[in-house]
């Protein structure tokens, strides 16, 4: 297949996902539990936000006919109460932030800009009809949708939940996802390894990168360098929403994941794209499940899944957006990389997001260097050079 670059190969992944995804089932969580999932359904202001009149600032409720001028104070009015008397001519309610507006008031006026004097206010500047006031129903009117299906919810969402009495809350499934490392090399983590093996570390990175997205993730045992075993193992991994697969998809000798695949029915929508880390990245779909196949270096397998994977699952998972945010920052230090590949290579960027350092590392195998950046340096695949102090886009870890 022709290798394509990384644009088009991220915007087929969120079509092709987008076209055949199977909605999920839903289930009820409490508030409490719902930050982090995806809503299954539209919600509804089920009241006027605000529901009164309500002022903006501290101050004086007035009618802004009377100002400027010296207004007799007939009373206080706080959040959480309501002021029972009406504001005539020549008067004014000291007011507090959030509390609802006297009746007869039309504005109100910043302490700030005011002095008051034996019971007495004296305000020496205009005021405007509606000035500081919120008005009822100018946050969203009751019957409004204030959030969307397919909304991951974040800590605004829960407040929006919480503000219109929503104690339960009817989420999306968490998507499964299997994952398969592949390698003969490979033993588990508790093992001790011989100097020719290496512990299954990507596993445990996808797991972690897994629920992150909101997927629901599950290790499966190791999968040996041949065609048969491969294939067996993966036929397994298609019970679940999503299957990731780590190493076996390069040109070697060994690397028999995509015959296995193919032994399934795979049809396949790209195995290489012009990134590095990453080139030889496999998706596709089998037995009407997606599955990726991410390069075997820690890396390659880190990158590939935040870049392409994570937008599937996000979508599986019942989105209906999903964003990669690259961010732009400016170089310490002059950087190159030979042009003709988007490359994602790990950096430290300063801790108010404003500076990017390239990190030292010594390929997509060195763990070490990856838990000392905090970040990708995104380079374009036609510049190799970027000097001190230019703008380069960061992916964020």
């Amino acid at each position: 297949m022709t290798p394509i670059d990384f644009p088009a190969a991220r915007a087929l992944v969120i079509d092709v996902v987008r076209r055949a995804r199977e909605i999920l089932d839903v289930e009820e969580v409490a508030l409490d539990a719902a930050a982090g999932r995806v809503l299954a359904v539209d919600v509804a202001a089920d009241r006027d936000a605000p529901a009164v009149d309500r002022s903006a600032r501290d101050g004086y409720a007035v009618r802004a006919a009377d100002v400027p001028g010296t207004l007799e104070v007939i009373g206080e009015v706080r959040a959480g109460e309501r002021f029972g008397g009406v504001v005539g001519p020549g008067q004014a309610v000291e007011i507090m932030t959030g509390a609802p507006v006297p009746a007869g008031a039309d504005a109100v006026v910043m302490v700030e800009d005011t002095r008051a004097d034996s019971g007495r206010v004296h305000i020496d500047g205009s005021a405007q009809p509606a000035q500081a006031i919120n008005r009822r129903g100018s946050e969203a009117a009751a019957g409004e949708r204030v959030l969307r299906a397919g909304t991951r919810l974040d800590y605004t969402g829960i407040a929006a939940l919480a503000a219109f009495g929503c104690a339960r809350v009817p989420v999306y499934r968490r998507p499964s996802v299997a994952i398969v490392s592949t390698g003969d090399e490979l033993v588990e983590v508790n093992e001790t390894p011989a100097d020719f093996q290496i512990r299954n570390s990507n596993a445990r990175s996808l797991v972690a990168q897994v629920a992150r997205a909101g997927g629901a993730p599950a290790i499966l045992p190791l999968a040996r360098d041949t065609v048969e075993h491969t294939r067996q193992a993966l036929s397994h991994g298609f019970e679940a929403d999503l299957l990731l697969i780590s190493g076996g998809v390069s040109a070697g000798k060994y690397d028999v994941v995509e015959k296995a695949l193919a032994g399934l029915g795979a049809e396949f929508y790209f195995d290489r794209v012009l990134i590095q880390p990453g080139q030889p990245l496999v998706f596709g779909r089998a037995l009407g499940k997606f599955f990726f196949g991410l390069p075997g270096n820690p890396a390659s397998t880190m990158v590939t899944f935040e870049v392409f994977a994570r937008a599937a699952l996000e979508l599986i998972g019942g989105q209906t957006e999903t964003a990669l945010a690259m961010p732009w920052a400016r170089l310490t230090r002059e950087f190159r990389h030979r042009p003709g590949l988007t490359r994602f290579l790990p950096a430290l960027l300063t801790a108010d997001g404003a500076e990017v350092t390239p990190a030292v590392w010594h390929g997509s195998g060195d763990i070490p260097a990856l838990t000392r950046a905090n970040a990708f340096l995104v380079a374009d695949p036609d510049r190799a050079v970027y000097a001190t102090g230019e703008m380069i886009r960061v992916l964020l870890k």
